[in-house]
């Protein structure tokens, strides 16, 4: 007996992952109808693990019969969209200001621990706690700091890479170059270029498998 409009509906939802928004999760399916309809890929998987630094996750991928890799990143507001969207220059512009107030910290540091009273240790002390407030609130910029769009060794991780994003969020002549853009609907807004990787269709495919595998189980509740 074929399952209900409504047990479908559970068992789609149930795997969704803790802390997903409806949106991502939405433009996490209408990138894997996407991918099965206009790309022609026949293995898709939410969540799969690439070859890369540390192993990092996407949102979606799929391989297609000629065995080409397509990966999609979700983004659902600007300022996701934004944080991925930083160059390594900028990167090495932050490094370089962070190491600068880490010298201003310290010299600031060594005026007070001079133990000198009077106007100038007063300013030295309202100078450091400025200085280390902007030191720590640069170390946390880079902590999170991301050249995802930019990065070379995630664009070797597929053929292809699409960003899937509510129509509007980011415009065409807005995209990090080598990557295309697809809407809620599924619609192609912008085409990706094909990339010369070198082949690695058999990992991708392992990880799909496993991806799939935990959200079937965790679809049908076992542990």
């Amino acid at each position: 007996m074929g399952k209900s409009e409504t047990e479908r509906e559970k068992m789609a939802t149930s795997i969704k992952q803790r802390g997903e928004t409806d949106l991502t999760y939405e433009l996490k399916w209408a990138a894997w109808k996407w991918l099965h309809t206009q790309a022609g890929c026949r293995a898709i998987g939410f969540e799969v693990k690439l070859e890369g630094p540390g192993g990092r996750i996407a949102d979606v991928v799929g391989v297609d019969g000629d065995n080409h890799v397509y990966l999609v990143e979700v983004k659902t507001s600007r300022s996701d969209l934004l944080n991925d969207h930083k160059t390594a220059r900028a990167k090495k512009r932050l490094v370089e200001k962070t190491s600068a107030l880490a010298v201003a910290a310290e010299f600031t540091s060594e005026l007070l621990g001079m133990g000198q009273g009077g106007a100038a240790m007063a300013l030295a002390e309202e100078t450091h706690e400025y200085v280390t407030k902007k030191l720590a609130a640069s170390e946390r910029r880079l902590q999170t700091f991301s050249t995802k769009f930019h990065d070379p060794a995630y664009l070797r991780c597929a053929d292809f890479h699409y960003i899937a994003a509510p129509h509007g969020l980011v415009w065409p002549h807005e995209m990090p170059p080598f990557w295309g853009l697809i809407n809620e609907r599924g619609e192609t807004l912008v085409d990706a270029p094909p990339k010369q990787v070198r082949r690695v269709t058999t990992h991708i495919l392992r990880n799909i498998a496993k991806s799939n595998t935990r959200d079937l189980m965790k679809a049908c509740g076992i542990e």
